[in-house]
């Protein structure tokens, strides 16, 4: 039987060969990321891939250098698609304490979706090795923390210092993505969420109580 092609829109400006080349691309990353999150990397073969793709492996090659490189194409997707999902749960928010547990709520939602889980959670570090994952990872999602922390900390009449704003940030993004790992990886991922979901609001309570109160902590400038 003749390898098919699913069929693409047409794009304006491009030409078909290019309209096919990336149908074939975007074939081989859903069928790779359907794979991958049922089950998992070391499991899932080239020849599985092609095949729910409906493509020769060639075509696969002409794209990926190989199996690891068609997972971090899928593992970019996933942390694309995660970012957009917070990031419109952001949207509209002015007051900074509910932008802030917004974004928290969707995250944690994030975290508990199978292929996050298996992909990101599981399967990234090992596959990427972990200055890699980590380098993917910030480069989806540390800017919308330095968002919301720039508006928690922007909440207060208080001078900010962006040495220190950044260095929140870091300290946020890390115990977020530890958090998200405890969730993922838990037994009970929602009562997991809820617990971080308690810690962490309470922790922007602190803040939300400091700037009420017009109180500057010592490492910021009235």
């Amino acid at each position: 039987m003749p390898k098919l092609m699913p069929k693409v829109p047409s794009v304006p400006g491009a030409s078909r060969r290019q309209q096919y080349s990336a149908s074939t691309k975007r074939a081989l990353v859903e069928i790779a990321e359907g794979l991958f999150t049922e089950h998992g990397y070391a499991n899932t073969s080239l020849d599985a891939i092609v095949a729910g793709a409906r493509v020769t492996k060639g075509a696969l090659y002409h794209h990926f250098s190989g199996k690891a490189a068609l997972f971090e194409a899928v593992f970019e997707r996933v942390e694309t698609d995660a970012s957009k999902t917070i990031n419109k749960a952001l949207k509209g928010n002015k007051d900074p304490w509910e932008k802030a547990q917004a974004g928290l709520r969707a995250f944690l939602g994030v975290v508990q979706e199978p292929r996050y889980r298996r992909i990101v959670i599981q399967e990234g570090p090992a596959v990427l090795g972990y200055e890699r994952f980590r380098e993917q990872e910030e480069r989806s999602t540390f800017a919308t923390v330095v968002d919301i922390v720039r508006s928690v900390l922007g909440a207060g009449s208080w001078q900010l210092d962006e040495a220190m704003l950044q260095t929140f940030a870091r300290i946020f993004f890390g115990a977020m993505s530890s958090a998200g790992e405890s969730v993922a990886t838990s037994e009970d991922p929602e009562e997991a969420a809820r617990r971080v979901e308690a810690a962490i609001g309470f922790i922007i309570a602190g803040f939300q109580a400091l700037a009420d109160a017009g109180t500057a902590p010592d490492w910021v400038a009235e």
